[in-house]
């Protein structure tokens, strides 16, 4: 109960009906494990995009958006729709992801909400896996309208099993980076250019990754397994690192 009515005070400063956004976070919170505080975090950044509803709204729109030039620059049978599939699926979950993850903490900068999270008395670790789950999340939401409108488009047939897989593995790992690399954007300038500059060449493995398992869902020649493997193996390199780094990025 005292976590909840916590919680409900930090949406109150997001909403600026709080006077100080570090008020928000009272010793409640403070007092709790590492896990409640991450789960704290994540419900405040869930609960406020449901109620305005901004950020999914946009990233989907553009999905779409990208899936609809596709689907009118193309005219290609069932068989060619699977082969490009994977390109078609990775460029707009990509572009879609760096769109959700430098809006994402944007949105915490321009509130000033970020401030406020530095100064309260959480785990820094925290915060990180808070902004991960809730980005991940983000993302896999829009892929998976994403992909409903892909198969309506180009009427394919998939490994579903090895598909889902692929997008989780990818997202996981796209997103565990892109956190990293937004929170240490979001204090510049130019940080629409700045996050895809670092991010992508770092996400490469990832990407090639996905790609691949992806291409192998839908029927093409390589496994899809040994290539999700790979991924894997890229996701807990990059969550090791970026959760052991982020409290000495974000002080910076």
């Amino acid at each position: 109960m005292a976590l909840r009515s916590s919680t409900a005070r930090v949406l109150a400063a997001e909403d600026g009906l709080a006077d100080s956004p570090a008020a928000a976070f009272p010793a409640a919170i403070a007092r709790t494990s590492f896990v409640g505080q991450a789960w704290a975090l994540l419900w405040k950044d869930l609960a406020v995009e449901l109620r305005r509803r901004e950020l999914v709204g946009s990233v989907l729109v553009f999905s779409l958006l990208v899936l609809l030039i596709f689907e009118f620059s193309f005219d290609v049978d069932r068989a060619q729709a699977e082969a490009l599939a994977p390109g078609v699926l990775w460029v707009t979950f990509v572009f879609a992801g760096v769109l959700s993850l430098t809006r994402s903490f944007a949105q915490e900068r321009d509130r000033g909400t970020w401030e406020g999270l530095l100064l309260a008395p959480l785990d820094r670790g925290a915060i990180y896996v808070a902004k991960l789950l809730a980005n991940a999340l983000v993302m896999l939401a829009v892929e998976v309208v994403s992909l409903v409108a892909f198969i309506a488009f180009f009427d394919v047939r998939a490994d579903w099993l090895a598909l889902a897989l692929s997008v989780l593995a990818g997202t996981i790992g796209f997103a565990s980076t892109g956190t990293l690399l937004a929170a240490m954007a979001a204090g510049t300038r130019a940080r629409e250019a700045f996050l895809p500059v670092l991010l992508l060449p770092i996400s490469v493995p990832v990407i090639i990754g996905s790609v691949k398992s992806t291409a192998a869902a839908f029927g093409q020649p390589a496994g899809a397994y040994p290539w999700l493997g790979l991924v894997l193996a890229f996701d807990a390199i990059f969550l090791a690192v970026s959760f052991a780094v982020f409290e000495f990025v974000i002080e910076e």
